[in-house]
């Protein structure tokens, strides 16, 4: 009996990648290999959702059943891996083991844990997946006001749709301005006037020390020693690619899984793409990088080795009070900024020395020249 292919994840990547994989191939055996309940949805969603009064069961694309029969697969969930066996090529899923041709992991990137003290720590809500998003969506009912943790893009978008959607948000942030590693400061600056229209408030530079019970609401203590009460608090504080796993079976490992351009582990039948795979010296948490590594692994996956090219690469932030596009400058990179518009409508393009546009910052009615500067970028990894 031929080995299957197994897919560790069923999130954006590992279903997209199965997707990709069965057009190509419609009979090797597949497997794909879920921690949560296996239904499919999108990431990107959950962060824009309490605005439009979406239950999780209405981001629900397809149940778990549907993909399988949808993909001519098989799917397990609710299943943790214990262990991959790269030697014998099989992994473990406590006392089992399953055989594969080829592995790929798929299983994306963990919350950031919040080191804080006090008895409402467990009320504290990282919303990185659907099942996440039910139970905060559960708590949040018949409460008004929001702590945020973190100024990232994910922070600024749930302060954006948790305001959409009749929440008081506070933004509490060690940092001196939003999106630090994503954005110019006068960009960042039109993103945080447009939140602050909304009604948020930012607290830039404290961190959460203390989080008390206090009645049915939570107190919590910043260490510039001001107090916020508020009812609920949202983790936005980032994401760090998983990794135990591979680096216990003896996988490269950095900063993600290391991988090369065919998206290959430094074992040959075992993969990686998505929010755990660093492609080259590059990890993008971002949808746009994560296609095109479904497409190039599953040309691979099927027989011809593809390598995968990443094109510009720009994020839109989902903050409608004011509209926001990045092509972040890629690392290693330096140049100078060049500032054009006012108010909300800012466009900053970043130029080498030699002239060649890195990279840019689009707010408000600038965004609408993003197409046509995406046509001026580089290839991030041609």
């Amino acid at each position: 009996m031929t080995a299957p292919v197994v897919i560790i994840g069923t999130g954006l990547a590992g279903y997209n990648l199965a997707r990709e994989f069965r057009k190509l191939d419609g009979d090797t055996p597949l497997v794909l290999i879920s921690a949560d309940d296996g239904r499919s949805y999108s990431k990107p969603m959950l962060s824009t959702s309490f605005a439009k009064g979406k239950e999780a069961d209405a981001l629900c694309m397809a149940e778990p059943g549907a993909m399988a029969e949808q993909l001519k697969a098989e799917i397990r969930t609710h299943t943790r891996v214990s262990g991959i066996d790269p030697g014998h090529r099989r992994l473990w899923i406590g006392q089992e083991a399953v055989p594969y041709r080829d592995l790929v992991l798929a299983w994306g990137a963990q919350t950031v844990p919040v080191p804080v003290e006090g008895d409402g720590a467990a009320s504290i809500f990282a919303i990185n997946d659907l099942e996440e998003y039910a139970r905060f969506r559960a708590a949040a009912a018949g409460k008004q006001r929001v702590l945020i943790l973190g100024a990232g893009l994910i922070g600024c978008e749930f302060a954006n749709d948790l305001s959409l959607g009749g929440y008081q948000c506070e933004v509490v942030a060690p940092c001196e301005q939003l999106m630090p590693t994503l954005l110019p400061p006068a960009a960042a600056s039109a993103v945080q006037i447009g939140l602050q229209a909304l009604g948020v408030r930012f607290h830039l530079g404290p961190v959460l020390t203390r989080l008390d019970r206090a009645g049915g609401a939570l107190r919590a203590h910043l260490s510039d020693a001001s107090v916020i009460d508020c009812d609920l608090v949202v983790s936005a504080v980032g994401l760090r690619p998983r990794t135990d796993l591979a680096a216990a079976a003896g996988l490269q490992v950095n900063r993600a899984v290391v991988v090369d351009r065919q998206l290959r582990t430094s074992h040959a039948n075992i993969f990686a793409l998505g929010d755990c795979a660093e492609v080259e010296g590059i990890n993008l948490l971002y949808v746009m990088p994560l296609m095109a590594c479904a497409r190039a692994l599953a040309q691979t996956l099927a027989g011809t080795p593809t390598s995968v090219t990443y094109g510009p690469m720009p994020v839109t932030v989902k903050t409608p009070a004011c509209p926001l596009v990045v092509a972040p400058v890629p690392l290693g990179q330096t140049g100078h900024w060049q500032l054009e518009g006012q108010g909300a409508d800012l466009k900053m393009l970043c130029y080498s020395a030699e002239g060649q546009l890195l990279g840019y910052a689009l707010t408000g009615d600038a965004v609408k020249e993003k197409l046509t500067l995406n046509r001026q970028l580089p290839a991030l990894m041609a």
